[in-house]
């Protein structure tokens, strides 16, 4: 029986080898002629909604075809699992064009006789990073004007089949088949290839790869864009050479064409960053054994001489300066002069960074014949869901056209439900940063008391510091929390905003990105908030400590300063998520594939086809750019609001950035199906959370430079209180510290064992001494010290933000020759269409035309001159 079955399977797919004589590679219906534009899978499920599936299916393939679509079925037993359906369709002609026009595609209508800019004297010390010029170009650059079905014979149009690109053609049949009907359900007209594919009628829709990516296809018809992409971009191999954005452009579309670009300037202007970054921590680095704070706290006839009080209530004991020495000289690599240039220095380049941009993506604008895109393309089209569950119309006063519209009430209703769910998500995040403050607040007794009792820690104890081993422990578990909350808040935030049923596409991503970013923002930074700004600020002094809930004893900052812990937070949490967003990037999505594809592997070719092989991919998602965009905009915010506390923060990104474009490259070449293409004129409203990330980083910085590092009160003490002229620094550290009568601790304060010839202890702070008739309150000293940081603040801002304003006003956003290409090309644009429409009427009016009027002939000219004129 065993061999009756393997028997049957070899002649069944002996009859699939011979009936299809097609290859794998082929993205042609079984004509060879006809190219598939895009892929309907389903399968045959018997379950009691398998009547209303097939109904649906026939009433959608149905309308498809009226509206002009022609398909091809696959049927299951030639499918790989044998269970599956493939619906092919294919866009004629007449579609095309007549979408082409719906649509506003433009397309070329001359060659681009504007000469190219003058080249680079550095392009020959670049050749090495540059990629062949049919890769980058891949097309010649054109004049472009919208399609019109009246004006076929204006546009170069060589050969039908070739004239639209496989982007455009998904991208006309995608928005078919979000707006094609397949029936009325409850009352309620129903439409849309994603209701279908939620609703489980079909599994899966998508737009074919044209070749595999590790070999070029054996069609001589095929463009083989794929293979190309993978060689000459997604290899990491090519790390180093230019992204070849005109191809991407071409292949995924403006969208995803934008996105590379960004992200590619923005690594490029990294560097910049890194390098200055890096001299910054060579400069601490080089200069650590000229500290003379950290001298004099390993200095042991200083630093071992000064008693500190207990770091906790009874369990901790008395402990001696110099135990915090490596910790002290380690805080000098981040806490020094070079830090406040490195401040200055970021706050100039983030302006740098935004306005060359500005002028690149002008750039890409008129190159990618965008320029007139948003208007026409976003603001005009309504979301499939949006005409759907919009089942009131009222007048557009724009199109004068009876459309689909919410109201008032409905609108205000659900904006309550979606304020109320985000503020209640946010209140999480900032319940869960107070319980990992309750933790280190709760630990910290334990660690501080670990530390000073266990003879096996005496060795490293110098290091790992009972504040250095809190705030590791914390910031891990920080990390895990934010891990779990972002899980959980991605689902509810896509829940929300489809409950609010924006109206087109880009108000859906605009609101989303805001309430992802807002959430992610308070998620990933309010622990480095807290750390940086209140952790040691509100301690009191001993006899008179602050509690948090009356209960656990507020942190201290090591002697030498809470800048290192800053950094450690810095560290951990920036690290942790660029490790952990590469392994889902990249690894989740090819174990995936691999398990779905592990069967497949062994059989023949034309046993596998193309549309199958896509078929087993990933699914890239309408919301895949967004988490892209979203990754790279928390990382901003770790480089540019946090910086002063760490320097090498750059280029950690620099690195990660680098491997960032070849794994998104590689993921979406090898790994993703081919996402459906689509256009954006900008990054969109992610440019403007990054101009407020800017602004806010000189505040953050200032204030990190001011109350966090120990630059100020190190000033304040070299200028003002210092008595040695030979070593002005000398002495700080006992200026630093405060004295303390220990015999004036309450009971709940004092350590279980009092030693008996120890009568005073030092804490950090600036109060008069036991003997003082000012006895504990703060010294003229400690007001010096915050007005110097207070007007540093005030300088720092102002004098970065009038470079910052000066900068942008210097640098137009759009560069001159780019101002005047849009010009030239309006303009003969122009010229070309009005000269078409002077030689239509001229031989009308040979012809006889009785329409064709000689004042209708004389206002065509005259649009000429005025064209001319202007």
């Amino acid at each position: 029986q065993q061999s009756g079955r393997k028997y049957n399977l070899f002649l069944k797919r002996r009859l699939r080898i011979d009936k299809r004589h097609q290859s794998k590679d082929s993205i042609f219906f079984r004509d060879g002629v006809r190219r598939i534009d895009f892929v309907l899978s389903y399968v045959d499920d018997l379950n009691k909604e398998w009547e209303k599936k097939l109904e649906r299916r026939k009433e959608f393939e149905s309308n498809l075809q009226k509206a002009g679509l022609e398909l091809e079925t696959e049927d299951k037993k030639e499918s790989e699992d044998g269970k599956t359906y493939f619906v092919k369709i294919h866009a004629p002609w007449e579609v095309l064009i007549t979408y082409a026009e719906v649509l506003n595609i433009k397309v070329p209508i001359r060659e681009n006789d504007i000469p190219s800019t003058v080249e680079n004297p550095l392009d020959c010390m670049l050749a090495p990073l540059r990629l062949p010029e049919k890769v980058m170009h891949p097309e010649p650059d054109y004049f472009t004007a919208p399609f019109s079905k009246d004006k076929q014979e204006l546009y170069l149009i060589n050969d039908e089949s070739t004239f639209f690109s496989p982007s455009m053609r998904n991208r006309i049949v995608n928005y078919i088949l979000t707006r094609c009907p397949y029936g009325t359900e409850e009352g309620k007209k129903k439409f849309g290839i994603k209701r279908l594919l939620n609703n489980g009628t079909y599994s899966a829709a998508y737009p074919l790869h044209d070749c595999q990516y590790w070999k070029k296809a054996n069609d001589p018809n095929c463009d083989n864009e794929r293979y190309t992409l993978y060689m000459e971009w997604a290899r990491f191999l090519r790390f180093y050479k230019e992204q070849p954005l005109d191809l991407i452009r071409k292949y995924y579309g403006e969208k995803i064409g934008i996105y590379f670009a960004w992200l590619g300037f923005y690594t490029e202007m990294l560097f910049l960053a890194a390098v200055v970054g890096l001299i910054c921590f060579l400069y601490g680095l080089f200069t650590m054994d000229e500290n003379m704070s950290s001298k004099e706290i390993c200095d042991p006839a200083i630093g071992g001489e000064i008693i500190m009080c207990p770091l906790c209530d009874r369990e901790c004991d008395y402990w001696r300066l110099n135990t915090t020495c490596q910790a002290s000289e380690y805080s000098h690599l981040f806490d020094n002069v070079a830090t406040l240039f490195f401040a200055i220095f970021m706050g100039i380049w983030v302006t740098l960074f935004l306005e060359f941009w500005k002028r690149r993506q002008a750039r890409l604008k008129y190159e990618w014949d965008l320029v007139d895109f948003e208007e026409e393309q976003q603001q005009l089209q309504l979301r499939p869901e949006y005409e759907a569950k919009c089942t009131q119309k009222k007048k557009n006063p724009v199109t004068q056209e009876m459309e689909p519209y919410l109201p008032i009430t409905s609108q205000a209703v659900r904006f309550c439900i979606s304020g109320t769910t985000v503020l209640f998500w946010v209140s999480l995040i900032i319940a869960s940063m107070i319980a990992v403050i309750v933790y280190r607040l709760a630990v910290y007794a334990a660690f501080a008391s670990l530390m000073e009792n266990a003879q096996n820690l005496k060795s490293i104890g110098g290091l790992l510091t009972p504040q250095l081993a809190t705030s590791v422990t914390a910031s891990c578990l920080n990390f895990v929390i934010i891990m779990i909350l972002n899980f959980l808040y991605e689902r509810i935030a896509i829940w929300i905003t489809d409950m609010e049923i924006p109206r087109t596409h880009m108000e859906y991503e605009n609101r989303l990105t805001m309430k992802m970013f807002l959430f992610q923002f308070v998620n990933y930074y309010s622990s480095c908030f807290y750390v940086a700004f209140f952790k040691g600020k509100f301690v009191g002094y001993p006899s008179a400590y602050t509690y948090m809930f009356n209960r656990w004893r507020n942190e201290e900052c090591d002697p030498a300063g809470c800048l290192i812990e800053l950094t450690t937070q810095l560290t951990i949490v920036m690290a942790g998520k660029q490790i952990w967003g590469n392994i889902q990037e990249a690894i989740v999505p090819w174990i995936c594939n691999w398990w779905g594809r592990r069967k497949a592997r062994n059989n023949p070719e034309n046993l596998y086809s193309r549309w199958e092989q896509d078929h087993d991919l990933q699914t890239f998602g309408a919301l895949g750019l967004f988490y892209e965009y979203l990754e790279m905009v928390i990382q901003f915010g770790f480089i540019t609001l946090f910086v002063a506390s760490f320097p090498l923060a750059p280029l950690l990104a620099l690195m990660n950035n680098i491997l960032e474009i070849r794994v998104d490259s590689w993921k979406l070449t090898t790994q993703y199906r081919r996402p459906v293409a689509a256009k954006a004129h900008s990054i969109g409203v992610w440019q403007e959370i990054l101009n407020g990330m800017a602004i806010l980083s000189v505040v953050t910085n200032a204030f990190i430079v001011a109350f966090t590092s120990d630059m100020i009160p190190r000033l304040v003490y070299y200028y003002a209180y210092s008595e040695n002229e030979d070593s002005p620094m000398s002495g700080y550290i006992n200026n630093s510290l405060s004295v303390f009568q220990i015999s004036d601790f309450p009971n709940n304060n004092k350590p279980k064992e009092q030693p008996e010839d120890l009568v005073l202890c030092r804490y950090r702070d600036y109060r008069y001494p036991p003997d003082h008739e000012r006895k504990y309150l703060h010294t003229m000293q400690f007001w010096h010290i915050l007005a110097a940081k207070l007007a540093f603040i005030i300088i720092m801002e102002h004098v970065v933000f009038i470079v910052k304003f000066f900068v942008a006003w210097m640098i137009p956003d759009v560069p001159a020759d780019v101002k005047a290409k849009i010009k030239r090309e309006k303009y003969l644009t122009q010229k070309i269409l009005h000269e078409y429409e002077l030689e239509k009427l001229k031989e009308r009016l040979c012809q006889g035309d009785k329409r064709a009027t000689e004042k209708e002939f004389i206002a065509t000219e005259g649009r000429m001159e005025l064209s001319r004129a202007m």
